[in-house]
């Protein structure tokens, strides 16, 4: 049996780990960081719970629920309260329900008159010369126009990637918009069509999903992974060197103020691409120039717990995003606490706030007690609360989400490119193949299958 090292205990890692374990092969995980988890940060003080980094996944494979039930943590797996299917966007500084169905499309205010009646004219547009250089502002301008853009998709974008839409590529970042452009001709009918295919798949649509987290937060999933491997996960080892040696490979790491060393037949990177390219420029100095190319934009979440008494905004939604025309401080924010239970004490209710992003990537350098003053004074105001808050806490990411920015499809064929020069590598991660808890979950069957294929 081949030996299998991974590199990275986040989702994708341990995913992948497990599947393998599961098969039987031999296979040992590296992590630099002393908990397994990744971006995943659940952290419990002073009885607040906060996620610092994804605050919930969707449920859109089948694995998801594979694995929590094959690890025990169906007791632990929560889903958000349907309150949450309320979305809010800010327009003029007032909070407006995203519209979930044509009857609320027609009476909403998010939008005016002339852009509802541009939504109409969807169907008739034709496709994209170049969808693979197309940036998801140029497509959804030609396709629903401007307005659409401004105050539905430049939201989404900074809620998602906390990136500008005017840089991400259609279709690298979003390959299923771009797919029912390029597969049916237009969205709408695209949507409608693309509806039985999943079915038949057993995939859900991100948009009809159900939202899951954990009563203890979205670390528990991959703590849980990490523990069920055992042994077979290596924490606090940094990776210093991969060396091509005979028919495999060399991984070097520093480990209790140690240097030590482990032989594999095949490796399988998960760290991010910044991580990667220290690791792989000695053997192509090409494939380090990509990895240098791919952006990870600064974000900051801050927990904010507020007794509800001083609250005078309705708690019915998930939060809100805001979109860059209205020129605030932050995102957007999560309504913690209302989505999921043990976030808060019960007289008490949490949100977490997103600032800085491809939008404003200079908030490294804004001292943190006036950053946070400013956007807790825009905060507080629309969401009239007319008090201190009980708890702040704040988790600041150097380097958060990887930009699939337009022309990322150069980068995608040369890791392609790379794995084949290379054979026993393969490349993996949130920067490969969607940035979603679901995606990486789903993208570890994959890493699996490339793994089983190199080991016949």
């Amino acid at each position: 049996m081949k030996k299998i090292v991974v590199l990275g205990a986040g989702i994708s890692g341990l995913a992948a780990a497990y599947l393998l374990n599961k098969e039987g092969y031999d296979v040992t995980v590296l992590e630099k960081r002393a908990e397994a988890g990744g971006s995943m940060e659940s952290v419990f003080e002073n009885g607040y719970l906060f996620d610092r980094g994804p605050n919930s996944g969707l449920d859109t494979t089948p694995l998801i629920s594979q694995l929590v039930e094959e690890l025990g943590l169906q007791k632990e797996i929560v889903f958000a309260s349907k309150i949450g299917n309320k979305r809010y966007i800010l327009r003029n500084n007032q909070l407006h329900p995203l519209p979930m169905n044509p009857p609320a499309f027609l009476k909403t205010k998010l939008f005016s008159g002339k852009a509802k009646l541009r939504l109409f004219l969807e169907p008739f547009i034709g496709r994209s010369n170049d969808g693979y250089y197309e940036s998801i502002a140029d497509f959804v301008t030609r396709r629903l126009g401007k307005e659409f853009l401004d105050y539905a998709i430049n939201p989404f974008v900074a809620g998602v990637y906390a990136g500008n839409p005017e840089e991400l590529s259609v279709k690298s970042a979003f390959p299923k918009l771009y797919a029912l452009e390029e597969k049916y001709g237009g969205l709408i009918i695209g949507t409608i069509k693309s509806i039985k295919e999943r079915k038949n798949r057993a995939e859900k649509s991100k948009q009809s999903a159900k939202m899951f987290s954990f009563i203890n937060g979205m670390q528990t999933f991959p703590k849980a992974i990490a523990e069920s491997l055992g042994g077979r996960v290596i924490k606090s080892a940094e990776v210093t060197s991969v060396v091509k040696e005979n028919s495999g490979y060399k991984v070097k790491y520093n480990i209790n103020g140690s240097s030590e060393e482990i032989n594999c037949d095949i490796l399988l990177s998960t760290v991010p691409a910044y991580a990667a390219k220290d690791l792989f420029c000695p053997m192509d100095e090409n494939l380090a120039k990509h990895f240098e190319q791919i952006y990870y934009p600064p974000v900051l979440a801050l927990f904010l717990a507020y007794k509800k008494a001083i609250i005078g905004q309705p708690l019915d939604g998930f939060g809100f995003l805001i979109p860059s025309k209205e020129k605030k401080s932050f995102l957007g924010a999560i309504w913690s606490s209302v989505l999921f239970p043990n976030r808060t004490g019960d007289d008490e209710a949490g949100f977490t706030l997103f600032i800085g992003g491809a939008r404003n990537p200079e908030i490294g350098n804004i001292e943190k007690e006036i950053l946070f003053k400013k956007v807790r004074s825009e905060f507080e105001s629309l969401m009239n609360i007319s008090g201190e808050p009980a708890y702040i806490s704040y988790r600041y990411w150097p380097k958060s989400i990887p930009q699939y920015n337009v022309g990322y499809i150069e980068h995608e064929k040369y890791f392609d490119e790379f794995e084949k020069k290379n054979p026993g590598i393969i490349l993996g991660g949130n920067y490969r193949g969607g940035i979603s808890v679901g995606d990486c979950i789903k993208n570890s069957e994959i890493l699996v299958n490339k793994i089983k294929s190199l080991s016949v």
